[in-house]
């Protein structure tokens, strides 16, 4: 039984930053593909950031160079920092884990979801 619950979203100004958190429970994320996602209202949701289980990681082009994934396998915590955020970063933001990683971004579990505006 997995679970993931993310945290740190909130409202910012263009230019700033946050760092999103997912802890991870159920059993450890070592070695598993971790994903970040995100989805505007009334559109699809979109790749964000991919960090599989040799610690190669995979960035939406839109975010490149401003956005990091990382890991605490130590706390079983999942991390996306947000620098130079723009307005069309805002939406809501989930994590995802699976088994591995292929050539496409599949997951079995997810998690609630955390806002994220930027005005």
């Amino acid at each position: 039984h997995v679970q993931l619950v993310e945290s740190g979203g909130g409202l910012v100004q263009p230019g700033g930053s946050l760092r999103l958190s997912c802890a991870v429970s159920g059993y450890t994320y070592s070695g598993y593909c971790m994903g970040w996602f995100r989805q505007a209202p009334e559109k699809e949701r979109e790749r964000v950031a991919r960090m599989n289980g040799d610690g190669s990681t995979n960035y939406a082009d839109s975010v490149k160079g401003r956005f990091t994934i990382s890991q605490d396998y130590a706390k079983n915590t999942l991390y996306l920092q947000m620098n130079s955020l723009k307005p069309e970063d805002t939406g809501m933001y989930y994590c995802a884990a699976d088994g591995w990683c292929g050539g496409s971004w599949v997951f079995n579990y997810w998690g609630q979801g955390t806002q994220v505006t930027v005005s």
